[in-house]
Parts: C-alpha cells; structure tokens; sequence
C-alpha cells in the first residue's frame, strides 16, 4: 500500500506499508529509496508491518530547493509528523547508512517514539572537528558538481566508489535505474544538509541511548566494522551483527543473513 503525507512544514513524503505485526520504520541510504527495502520487507513482512519512507530529496517525497529544510533535525521532526499521521506512537526502526545515522538521531531525541533501534552500517558521525569540516566541503563540492552535471554522470562516479567494491556487478547494476531516477537538487541539497560533514558528532550521546540496539556492518567493510566496534563500547543495550560475505550495503549483498540477524533481534526483545 502506498500512502503520501504532507507534514506540518509543508514536506510531502511517500509512504510503502506493508506487511503485519509490529511496526518497522524503515530509512533508506543516500541515493536510494523505499524500493530499495524490496528484498528485506519480502522476508519480514509475516512478522512487522513495513513503513518504509522515502527520505526528503529521494524517490517520490518532495526535494526543496532550500538545503536549510535537508538539516537532520529538520528531516527527524518530519519523521515524527509522519508517525503521529500513521498512528505510530511506539515503533521499530531500521535505518541504513545515511538512514541509519538519522535513525540514530531519532532514537536520541525522540527516544519515547522508539522501541528496538537497528543500524545498519551507521555512524554518530565524525568526532573531529577538522575532520568534519574537511568532509563538510568535500560533500558540497560534491553537491556542487551533481547540479553542475546529468544525473547519469553522477551515478557512473558513485558506483565506481572504493565502498562498492564488495559487490557483483549485476548487484550494481540491479540499482542502476533506481538511483537514475533520483532529482539532482534532492541529492545534492540532501549532502548540504544530511550529509556526514553536516551531521552533528553524536559520539558523546551513545552512553545515553537505552533502546535495544543492533548494529549490523558488513564482514568485508573494514572501516565501519572498526567504527561500529567502538560504537558498541559506548552504548549501554548494543549488540554486533557482522554479516558474512557482504560489504557496507548487507541487506543487498546477503539478504538471508541480514533479514536473519533482523529476526533474531527482535525475537529476542
């Protein structure tokens, strides 16, 4: 079932709900969009109920021209005005890579709102002042240059990334005209606003966070395994799920693996 919801700034976002059971919030990875859940609500779908969003700038939610209203704190009250529009007073959620360090952003400050929190190759972002700032630029130039150029251009330079490494070419090509389908200013105003240079250092705030937390990151992903090590130090309910065979994207490179740690979790609550 599709459903679309107009917030309380005036955002527009598309909605897939499928599925029965508890409630699974699902947030999807920059350049992606609710489709991209396809294979993962597939095998949950008998045991949650599946809202899966497509975040501010992607698939068929709006994509202002204002990179003000792509801030994560601006996207997270979006988030809330949509749960209180589906009746969601306490839900599940998952969120991978960009979708998960907002998930994680949710959890913090809205925590009443969420039960079981799952991450999928997420961080609370970069402690280093320098370091974030650096990284701030390099996501505006990058801005820069998917406005400057065709959306095709911008996809040939994101599936030839180091990240990507780990998975098949009919992997990446299976993602080709979905991420073809993405609005250049949504993107590029999602990395001004969203992006880990403009995301806050919320390293300090994992002693915090009491939810049940699952932090999943591919075998292959060496630098996210790293961060998701120390994050699980830091956080008083987390677990590690390391996903065999799979790089930074586990829920497309080993969707049996991951769906299962997913189960597992939350049969264990």
């Amino acid at each position: 079932m599709t459903q679309y919801h107009t917030t309380r700034s005036g955002r527009r976002y598309h909605i897939q709900i499928e599925g029965v059971g508890d409630p699974l919030v699902l947030l999807h990875g920059f350049s992606g969009d609710a489709s991209t859940w396809r294979a993962v609500i597939e095998r949950l779908a008998d045991c949650s109920q599946c809202f899966a969003i497509d975040l501010l700038g992607h698939g068929e939610s709006d994509a202002p021209a204002d990179a003000a209203r792509y801030r994560m704190d601006s996207v997270a009250a979006d988030i809330i005005d949509l749960l209180d529009m589906l009746a969601l007073t306490k839900s599940n959620l998952l969120g991978y890579s960009m979708g998960g360090r907002l998930a994680l952003f949710l959890a913090l400050q809205s925590p009443q709102r969420f039960g079981a929190l799952m991450l999928e190759s997420a961080s609370p972002g970069l402690a280093d002042d320098g370091a974030r700032a650096d990284r701030r630029r390099r996501d505006c130039d990058l801005a820069d240059r998917i406005e400057a150029n065709a959306i095709a251009s911008f996809v040939d330079y994101w599936e030839g990334l180091p990240i990507w490494a780990s998975q098949s070419e009919g992997q990446i090509r299976a993602q080709r005209n979905q991420r073809l389908t993405n609005r250049p200013q949504g993107l590029a105003n999602c990395l001004r606003g969203m992006g880990t240079g403009a995301q806050p250092n919320l390293w300090g705030e994992l002693p915090n966070l009491r939810a049940p937390t699952c932090l999943i990151v591919g075998e292959r992903d060496a630098k996210f395994r790293r961060t998701n090590q120390l994050m699980a130090a830091a956080m008083p309910q987390a677990s590690l799920s390391i996903i065999p065979t799979a790089g930074h994207n586990t829920h497309l490179e080993n969707p049996g693996a991951f769906c299962q740690a997913i189960r597992s979790f939350l049969q264990r609550r």
